[in-house]
């Protein structure tokens, strides 16, 4: 009887998975964390259609979109491992912020995508957490996105995540390679860890070879592997903010997937090659810890990981003292790791 009235009252989008009041009570929470990064430029509300962003282009003569999207990888893995869910949302945020700032634009709002199988509210409560401190970080607007549950797509427990940025810039102060001059100097700034590049290796190296847990504590590294692998992406943008508004660099390299290797080299005209210097930086511990557990050679750890410099700048020799003085004036670290010099568009290794 109780399944023939099951039949009676038919379906409901429940049965096939899917809780809208689950959902509801996820937007209500993305609301209030969305709101706390808000500015007088934003027009609209979260749960509207779409957002709305006033632009203020009184400070452009010729004003320029900046746009990029991007994911966090199988870096979400170790949060599905942990529980831990709002450190990839500030990585997420970081590495568009960092994609947009090295061309020569600062960020105006942000939009992120998370699908996953379960709607846990609490969970996506976490992760938008971590997206409004990225925004707050990178001064911009957590504008709108899209939660998306889709039972039987995903595990139960696992998500996907995806950001979009919009910067702006003036056309006079996008970075070009042609910009960049032999004798400039590169200077690297220190990466906070992993950022979101080189979880696949690394997830093998920890989990199968070496069978550790993310609970595992790692004398190396001073703390457990899943801490080490859950310290977020860094935020360059008020590292570097001042230099790019005055114009102060050539040019500006993301060490991201590829690292320094194949990261460099895009902001190098055909007719130049950038010299690194190994040895002139600071290698974290987490990546001494790769290469020997691993038998990683030093190629495959140039072209797959940061190594300890998550930006580096391209500096025209008259601006090398200010922007020193620069960072010197605000406690940063920072490294010389090489040089511009006559080739064909290459990075070598010194």
């Amino acid at each position: 009887m109780a399944n023939n009235e099951r039949r009676d009252q038919g379906l409901t989008y429940r049965d096939a998975g899917v809780d809208i009041d689950k959902a509801n009570e996820a937007k209500q929470k993305i609301k209030e964390l969305a709101r706390s990064t808000f500015n007088r430029n934003v027009l609209s509300e979260i749960g509207s259609f779409a957002g709305l962003y006033r632009l203020d282009l009184s400070e452009y003569s010729k004003p320029v979109l900046v746009s990029s999207a991007d994911g966090v990888g199988t870096k979400l893995k170790i949060a599905f491992l942990t529980g831990i869910h709002d450190t990839v949302g500030i990585d997420i945020v970081s590495h568009c912020t960092n994609d947009i700032l090295v061309q020569g634009a600062l960020p105006m709002f942000f939009l992120d995508y998370i699908a996953t199988g379960t709607l846990e509210p609490q969970v996506i409560a976490k992760i938008v957490e971590g997206l409004a401190e990225g925004c707050k970080q990178s001064e911009c607007v957590l504008l709108g996105g899209e939660t998306a549950e889709m039972p039987d797509f995903y595990s139960t427990g696992e998500y996907d995540l995806a950001g979009f940025i919009v910067g702006i810039s003036d056309e006079g102060r996008l970075y070009n390679p042609s910009h960049v001059r032999e004798g400039d100097r590169l200077i690297g700034l220190p990466s906070s860890g992993l950022h979101t590049n080189g979880y696949s290796l690394v997830r093998k190296l920890v989990f199968e070879q070496e069978r550790m847990k993310v609970e595992t504590y790692v004398d190396e590294l001073g703390k457990t592997i899943g801490e080490e692998l859950l310290v977020p992406h860094r935020n360059y943008l008020k590292t570097v903010k001042s230099l790019v508004l005055d114009r102060k660099l050539s040019g500006i390299a993301h060490i991201t997937g590829g690292g320094i290797t194949e990261n460099l080299d895009r902001v190098l005209p055909s007719g130049l090659d950038a010299r690194v210097e190994l040895g002139t930086w600071e290698t974290l511990s987490v990546f001494r810890f790769i290469q020997e557990r691993g038998r990683v050679s030093d190629e495959e750890m140039l072209r797959t990981f940061n190594m300890g410099i998550g930006l580096v700048l391209v500096v025209p020799e008259k601006h090398v003292g200010e922007v020193e003085e620069d960072f010197l004036s605000k406690f940063e670290k920072f490294f010389h790791i090489g040089s511009i010099i006559n080739g064909t568009g290459k990075v070598l290794y010194k």
